[in-house]
């Protein structure tokens, strides 16, 4: 097994530069995409690898920008999570009102700008005459595997979508796929990411071989094609490139995992990184954080809460670390009103400019992931118990290598109840990461759920986000019959 360490940088200078190198934070890769007309999606403009580095730059940028507000929305949506104000009417499970209809139209419209740009890179880097094989297939391969993660994203989220690809890159109006033609998709990005991405990020950020397999093995996860699953999360741990952070404190978590100032760790998988920057920061902390946990230096807008009187909450073992990212806080909703604690940020430059990066995927839920897919192929295994009791262990400060007295038996479980347990094992670990609710969906229990957590009845509608109306006015291939049950 390699080691690793925790890598911090204590000049944040340094860390921005580290930063801005990477992932389409340059002020210059704004400007890319203010200014598309005479840039990217200029012919003249892909002249050397410097214009691929941007163009590719140019990707990650509204794929970032929109992660934060995502997890938000996705939290609410839980049997766990809830939203207040304007944020309120995310978790009563009713669909969108008019308001917050026109911010899921904002979030669509950043998908598909970061698949515009993915695919423009695509198209472009086949047709140069700059770059070599070798150049062209790495440029091709990470613009692939982020084009893929974003349909990920939409057809969890609105079913079928519009399949803007570099293959109809000028056609404004495109029909709506169906969420099998967009899963084809994906696979199809996926399986070119896996055969040409590196096995190790030059720079940390970038997707990599492990990326493109573990994120293959959540959408196989989610197709419930269990074995390929199972194939691609085994071919992640057998790598050994990758080790949970060991943890003994609520602060080790919060430093050591979610840092403001951490470049990277032995568990990180993929993330969108962040920046001590205005415009180039993160919001989640200011969404999350209230002032009177001191735990972010703009105290934080407490935008979405928790409820110590939920089941979800009471029910959760005592002495679990990541229990106690948790804390009650009083602003008006009551006594038992808490705020999450997972993202502290000391040093942000505005609310919108936390360091702290958002993880898309980690090595623990790619154990949980393994863990899911072997049991519904192989039932109850001593190497897929293993894989959750990794988890188990961390969470309450111990090695997680090391057999302890606070392990689940097998003899004590069945499949079904193991596969009970590894739902609830990713909902502890995942908070605030915008996975509960596809959970719930993926596996049919989100009435279960929701209603004994928060004694709600989901309304169908909910289930699919409403498409945008622009897309449904000026998509001529489009209809109105193309929108979501119940808009």
């Amino acid at each position: 097994m390699k080691t690793y360490k925790n890598y911090k940088i204590v000049n944040p200078k340094l860390l921005i530069a580290g930063f801005l190198a990477i992932g389409g934070m340059a002020s210059s890769c704004e400007s890319l995409l203010d200014e598309e007309p005479k840039t990217i999606v200029s012919e003249n403009f892909y002249q050397n690898k410097s214009d691929f580095d941007a163009a590719t730059n140019a990707i990650y940028f509204p794929l970032r920008m929109v992660r934060s507000e995502q997890i938000a929305v996705l939290s609410a949506h839980t049997d766990w999570g809830y939203g207040r104000g304007s944020r309120a009417q995310y978790n009563d499970f009713e669909g969108f009102n008019p308001t917050n209809i026109n911010a899921a139209a904002a979030r669509w419209n950043s998908f598909y700008q970061g698949i515009r740009n993915a695919n423009l890179v695509i198209q472009k880097a086949q047709l140069s005459e700059v770059l070599t094989e070798a150049e062209m297939n790495l440029y091709s391969a990470e613009a692939k595997f982020l084009r893929a993660l974003t349909y990920f994203d939409l057809v969890r989220n609105w079913g079928g979508v519009p399949l803007r690809t570099d293959q109809n890159i000028t056609e404004k109006d495109v029909p709506k796929s169906s969420p099998a033609e967009v899963y084809d998709l994906i696979l199809a990005d996926l399986a070119n990411a896996e055969m040409y991405l590196p096995n190790n990020a030059t720079v940390p950020g970038r997707p990599t071989l492990w990326a493109a397999k573990t994120l293959l093995a959540d959408v196989y996860l989610q197709l419930a094609n269990y074995e390929m699953a199972k194939t691609k999360a085994q071919e992640v741990i057998d790598s050994e490139e990758f080790q949970l952070v060991k943890v003994t404190t609520v602060d080790d978590i919060r430093a050591k995992i979610f840092g403001a100032t951490l470049v990277t760790s032995s568990e990180e998988i993929f993330s969108f990184k962040f920046a001590r920057q205005t415009g180039q920061g993160s919001g989640l902390p200011w969404i999350m954080n209230h002032p009177s946990t001191k735990l972010y230096n703009f105290g934080g807008a407490y935008a979405h809460y928790g409820d110590a009187t939920n089941p979800f909450y009471k029910e959760w073992q005592d002495g679990d670390l990541r229990k106690g990212l948790w804390q009650l806080v009083k602003f008006g909703l009551g006594d038992s009103t808490m705020v999450n604690g997972k993202y502290a940020e000391s040093q942000a430059v505005d609310n919108t400019g936390a360091g702290n990066d958002i993880p898309i995927y980690r090595y623990s839920e790619l154990l949980l992931i393994y863990a899911e897919a072997s049991a519904r192929v192989d039932g109850l295994t001593e190497k897929n118990l293993e894989a959750v009791n990794q988890v188990h262990r961390r969470a309450f400060g111990l090695d997680p290598m090391l057999v302890s007295d606070l392990d689940f038996v097998m003899t004590d479980l069945t499949v079904e109840s193991f596969l009970d347990l590894i739902l609830q094992e990713k909902a502890y670990e995942t908070q605030f990461e915008g996975k509960r609710w596809l959970d719930l969906k993926r596996t049919g229990r989100a009435d279960e759920f929701v209603l004994k957590n928060k004694g709600i009845m989901i309304a169908e509608k909910h289930y699919l986000w409403p498409i945008p109306l622009e897309e449904l006015n000026f998509n001529e291939a489009m209809s109105p019959s193309d929108q979501n049950p119940g808009y």
